[in-house]
Formats: structure tokens, sequence, C-alpha cells
């Protein structure tokens, strides 16, 4: 087993508070902008913390591979023949879309990548 990657270590801790037994943690990354605090992956799950809610609350949403119908790159710009120019990456949940913003493009491709192979 490999130790998971992450960007600060008070948001791995978070995502180790709620490892159910048996599941192991990919990566933790930072996320930049507004609502997302950071995106963390696990062989089970995606694990989202949202700063949107009223009121400064901040929720910690589970959301298992099998319920996640895509996961895109976000572009405002011209990829200019590159695929993973983009580091933003969008999952579709059914009703619900979670946006994700990276510092860095590689950290997008991991993310898409790691999601990929979980729901094809």
């Amino acid at each position: 087993m490999t130790d998971p990657i992450f960007d600060k270590s008070e948001q791995l801790k978070q995502v180790e508070q709620g490892v159910l037994p048996g599941e192991t943690i990919i990566a933790v990354y930072d996320c930049i902008g507004a609502g997302t605090g950071f995106l963390g992956m696990t062989n089970l799950r995606v694990v989202i913390q949202d700063k949107s809610f009223v009121g400064k609350r901040t929720a910690i949403t589970s959301i298992p591979y099998k319920n996640i119908r895509s996961v895109s790159f976000l572009s405002n710009k011209s990829w200019a023949g590159q695929f993973f120019s983009s580091s933003s990456v969008a999952l579709d949940i059914g009703q619900t879309n979670f946006e994700a913003d990276f510092r860095g493009t590689d950290k997008a491709h991991h993310v898409h990548t790691v999601i990929l192979q979980h729901i094809t």
C-alpha cells in the first residue's frame, strides 16, 4: 500500500477520520476558489468539502463511485489541442454537480483518471 498524496495535512486528517474498514485514501487535493475546500479520493468514494452553505457551515460529502455518472474537465478557453489543459473537474451525480478547481493541471488530470477508472 502506498501513502496517500495530499496538499495539506489537516485536510488529509479530516478524510482519515471518516475512513471505513478496508478503505484506503488515494489522494486529498486542496481546491481553490469559492465553495470547495478539498477533494479526496479513496478506493471506495470521492470526499468533497463543501464550504458553500449559508451561515459559514461546511459539509463533508461522500460520493460512492457507483453514483458518479460522468467526470469532466472544465475549461473556459481553447484547449489548443491539449486534452489535459484544464485545472478543473466536474462530477455529475444526477441532480447535483460538483466542481473542483485545482492548482495545476496535474492534480485535475489525476482526479479525472482515478474517477474514470472507477466508473468505467
